[in-house]
């Protein structure tokens, strides 16, 4: 049966702050890790008022620490940020801490604007090196070679599990070239899903990693007792999205009763088309909606987020959902 996993942005929600939304975010791991869920990812954006996992390799740290065997990591870190040595240091420093926990998923988009990018020292071209930075990273986690110079200590025989993310055909083909596991955006940028998979399985060549494809996919999950909490509660999401495609970025806001009917044609347009990959409902229409899902696209895994304002709600969410998961799994 396909695995369940969780990528949290940390939300910060209106009239709250960075250190309330971190506790959940333990928090909610921790019952990830007692659901039965396989990891719980963090996600490196910057300049976003809403997200608290700009420093993604602390907060990782922070939830690995919190928690005993479920896997953590980065979902993902955005690579042409940074020079791939500090980052194998850093997971390496992470896998250290937390032996056979800590996945590094790879991303090559900036994660934020262009002025933030360029505050970040950012090299606006690096993402044409992007393959080359993922191959000398990897690198950084092999055992050392005769004459070597350059280590990652820690990090250096480590072979921390990388994954390559994308919303593109490019992550698809590189992560098929170099033999690693794919995890596709599909939670907010649907469009080229099938596309993605198609091209990732067909060219996928066998790795010392991975000896056949595993695509994981992002899915957003929304559940309650009714399908009418669960579409109130999606409300949060649908605003957020609004708001950053319209350059108000903020704060994840509560829920709005009757949000689509005040939405213009375009906005209604776009929300359909980024969240298309959305599962909102009661327990037996969460079933069906993953159920349904995963059939059509062939997962081996799901990644699933939950941008839901009051925490209490986001934490039976996920509890709803692994239950479902769980009869799907039975009835198998």
């Amino acid at each position: 049966m396909t695995a369940l996993s969780v990528l949290d942005l940390s939300p910060i929600v209106e009239g709250s702050n960075a250190s309330q939304s971190l506790a959940n975010s333990l928090d909610l791991a921790r019952h990830a890790e007692r659901l039965g869920y396989k990891r719980y990812w963090l996600a490196e954006h910057h300049n976003m008022p809403g997200i608290a996992s700009a420093a993604t390799a602390v907060v990782i740290a922070h939830v690995a620490g919190g928690t005993k065997t479920i896997r953590v990591g980065a979902g993902g870190i955005m690579l042409p940020n940074h020079a791939p040595l500090v980052i194998a240091e850093q997971f390496g420093t992470l896998a250290a801490l937390h032996p056979g926990r800590i996945d590094l998923g790879l991303g090559r988009a900036p994660g934020t604007d262009m002025g933030t990018a360029r505050a970040l020292r950012r090299n606006l071209e690096a993402s044409d090196n992007f393959p080359q930075d993922v191959v000398e990273l990897m690198g950084y986690f092999q055992p050392a070679e005769e004459g070597q110079r350059i280590h990652a200590v820690p990090g250096e025989g480590q072979k921390v599990p990388v994954w390559i993310l994308g919303s593109s055909l490019y992550g698809a083909q590189l992560a098929a070239m170099l033999g690693l596991p794919y995890a596709f955006a599909s939670h907010f940028a649907p469009a080229e899903l099938d596309h993605a998979l198609d091209m990732y399985r067909s060219r996928f060549q066998p790795s010392e990693q991975l000896d056949k494809p595993y695509a994981m996919l992002g899915l957003n999950v929304f559940a309650a007792p009714t399908d009418a909490e669960a579409k109130l509660l999606f409300t949060s999401l649908q605003q957020a999205f609004v708001n950053l495609r319209t350059g108000r970025p903020g704060r994840l806001p509560p829920p709005v009763e009757g949000y689509d009917q005040t939405l213009e044609p375009m906005a209604k347009t776009m929300l359909g088309q980024a969240l298309s990959c959305a599962v909102v409902g009661s327990p037996e229409t969460v079933r069906q909606g993953i159920d349904a899902f995963v059939r059509r696209t062939g997962a081996d895994e799901l990644m699933v987020t939950a941008q839901i304002f009051d925490h209490a709600a986001r934490v039976r969410s996920f509890e709803i959902l692994a239950e479902a998961h769980k009869s799907l799994s039975q009835a198998a």
